[in-house]
């Protein structure tokens, strides 16, 4: 889901001057690898020489997200390169990863039901994220050909990742009548709902031995914030502006609570110990749209800023071997809007 789309028709992150951090100690010899558009949710191929990504820039005719498959090397030395397009073209695409053959995408899309765009919602000056039902999870293989529909149950179907050990999918559904998180193998079949919290349950990744889950949710805390989130979702629309990172085992047991920092804490990843989480989070900002990854326990403890520059950074990513870290951020856009991808040697 393209959460910072939004945050910018909103006003959210419109004024960006650059100046690059002196406190980014865990990362070395930063690396710029688009230029334009916002381009989000790059997640690594199993050899880590490449990753899929999705982008809106209007540069290469785009008119909402589709998915692109980027070579990290050739994409470092030239300003100029386009990567290979590997949805469709039609509808809105969302949520991709590299499958375990390094040779076909995973990713969510709308196409079925429209060779359009989806409306924006309509949010009446309000902060929302929209949960389109037309949304289901595809596999295309590098040319852009669809090869396998996963999901074709009625309702939201996206927010797909795989498990390092190349055997299961988490994915979100709102097909039992909330947004949960579930599981299936990774040709689709056995699918099965791990978690039963009311509300916004998304963005899920494995550990790195496969054995468990970290994602955000939403947790309505009274009578007001449940109404709020039902009549919501109803509508297809989703207020993510007050989220939690959770872990659980894969099968949804041993459910805990990691952060309780207040604000949106989102998009977290595994460190390759597994016994850490990189996330991004505006729970220090007093505006709201200073979004800025952090670092913590698995238990909830040590909490570690890791970005200072710009006020958008988001999507974090391991490499498999540990070595890189990927991310998007509008650091260094030029006063505009845009949000790149940027890699770095990771450095614990």
């Amino acid at each position: 889901m393209k959460y910072f789309t939004l945050l910018f028709q909103m006003g959210w992150l419109g004024l960006t001057s650059i100046s690059f951090g002196q406190t980014e100690t865990h990362l070395k010899n930063l690396k710029q690898l688009t230029f334009g558009g916002d381009n989000a949710e790059a997640y690594f191929s199993p050899d880590g020489k490449s990753v899929s990504f999705q982008s809106n820039n209007a540069a290469w005719g785009l008119k909402c997200d589709q998915i692109f498959h980027l070579n990290i090397a050739k994409a470092a030395k030239d300003t100029t390169y386009k990567p290979r397009l590997i949805s469709t073209g039609k509808g809105r695409t969302t949520c991709s990863y590299v499958m375990p053959d390094g040779k076909t995408f995973l990713y969510a899309s709308t196409h079925l039901a429209s060779d359009s765009c989806p409306p924006a919602p309509q949010t009446n000056g309000k902060y929302l994220w929209a949960v389109y039902k037309s949304f289901d999870i595809f596999v295309a293989d590098a040319k852009g050909k669809i090869v396998k529909q996963l999901t074709n149950s009625p309702g939201y179907d996206a927010e797909a990742t795989i498990s390092p050990q190349g055997d299961k999918i988490v994915f979100t559904s709102d097909r039992s009548g909330d947004l949960e998180l579930w599981t299936m193998d990774i040709d689709g079949s056995n699918q099965k709902q791990i978690t039963f919290g009311l509300g916004y349950d998304g963005g899920a990744f494995f550990s790195p031995d496969g054995k468990r889950l970290v994602f955000r949710a939403s947790r309505p805390q009274n009578p007001e914030e449940l109404e709020d989130y039902t009549t919501l979702l109803k509508q297809g629309l989703v207020a993510p502006t007050a989220m939690e990172l959770y872990t659980c085992n894969v099968d949804g047991s041993n459910l805990k609570q990691v952060t309780r920092l207040g604000k949106a804490n989102w998009a977290p990843f595994f460190h390759p110990s597994g016994k850490k989480i990189i996330f991004s989070s505006n729970h220090h900002s007093k505006r709201g749209y200073d979004f800025q990854l952090f670092m913590i326990n698995a238990d909830g403890t040590g909490l570690e800023k890791i970005t200072d520059t710009s006020v958008f950074n988001a999507f974090p990513m391991f490499s498999p071997n540990g070595k890189h870290l990927i991310f998007s951020s509008n650091r260094n856009n030029h006063g505009s809007r845009d949000t790149n991808l940027f890699i770095a040697d990771w450095v614990d």
